[in-house]
């Protein structure tokens, strides 16, 4: 059992954020070990196969997730300056990492480390700039099609976890944030697997990250002494059992009078990331006229485009995804 005690600077200081950066470090544990995660294996069914095709490169990345997890070096996932950042301003962070903070991460590793893990401890500089860039390819393959969704989902519970607060303060907050959390007196309680003790949060408060790719764990990722950042906990957001299940939306009416029935139609198909040559089986149109369609849809926002392999996947965008279903 992992306690942690606050402070009044600490209850200040607390705060929410989502990081696309932690989803792609959570998503490489599942992908490593699928058959154990049953509850993500339709994202991981799409996933592994379309980075087979597209030929990216994650094997460092890899290697800085070992499998079973007991430590991931808090430098690749370190805690987002904003609420909601942009990747590519998670990987200027990492970019940015201090050699000495790399070596100390990499040493914690666990043996026997790959020669890929070798490099980037002998020269951090440069193998930074080649883990962010196989970080960024990672992510347009396997969860940019997806993001859409799975942003929606963090950001709701992030609202709900917001009208706790509101409605009881702290103890209404922590209620219901996971079986594996409980707040009493000051001191929240963290069943952690692997780290057990009394712990002072030193007045910076806690980041609060909701992600789609742990369940049924909790991560205290960012180490709470020594490393200066902010002491994070990340856990599964609520209804995230929901996320990668089949749940068509129908469009409405008005929508389809203001779009056109057909690209509404295209639309409430997106579900999950598709090719034209299946949406056109789903819908009925013809290809032409799917890719058409699309590429109107793609010009006003509403779908993104991703490439891989050979096949280019369409995808709701956060305004699709709020036109459709809001």
């Amino acid at each position: 059992m992992l306690e942690l005690e606050f402070t009044a600077a600490d209850l200040a200081r607390t705060r929410f954020a989502l990081s696309p950066l932690w989803e792609v470090v959570a998503s490489v544990r599942v992908l490593k070990r699928p058959a154990e995660h049953p509850l993500l294996r339709p994202w991981s069914a799409l996933a592994g196969p379309a980075l087979a095709a597209s030929g990216v490169d994650w094997g460092l990345l890899s290697g800085l997730v070992p499998v079973p997890t007991r430590l991931i070096p808090g430098f690749v996932c370190p805690p987002p300056s904003t609420p909601v950042p942009d990747l590519g301003v998670e990987l200027a962070t990492l970019r940015a990492t201090p050699p000495e903070a790399v070596r100390e991460g990499v040493d914690a590793l666990p043996a026997p480390r790959t020669a890929e893990i070798a490099a980037l401890r002998e020269n951090p500089g440069r193998e930074l700039g080649r883990l962010a860039d196989g970080i960024a390819h990672y992510w347009d393959v396997a969860l940019a099609p997806h993001w859409p969704r799975i942003r929606t989902l963090l950001e709701s519970d992030v609202l709900h976890r917001a009208r706790r607060l509101a409605e009881g303060g702290t103890q209404r907050l922590f209620d219901d944030l996971d079986p594996q959390v409980s707040w009493e007196e000051g001191t929240l309680r963290l069943a952690h697997r692997h780290v057990s003790g009394v712990r002072g949060l030193g007045g910076r408060g806690l980041l609060l990250v909701p992600s789609a790719f742990i369940w049924p764990r909790i991560f205290s990722v960012t180490s709470l002494a020594g490393s200066g950042g902010q002491p994070a906990l990340r856990y599964p957001p609520r209804a995230v059992g929901t996320l990668w299940q089949p749940a068509h939306t129908t469009p409405s009416e008005a929508l389809a009078q203001v779009l056109g029935r057909s690209r509404a139609t295209l639309l409430a198909e997106l579900e999950s990331p598709e090719c034209t040559t299946e949406l056109a089986r789903r819908s009925g149109l013809s290809p032409g006229g799917v890719s058409q369609h699309l590429k109107l849809l793609h010009a006003a926002g509403l779908v993104s485009a991703h490439r891989a392999g050979h096949r280019v996947l369409y995808a709701r965008t956060v305004r699709g995804e709020a036109l459709l279903t809001g």
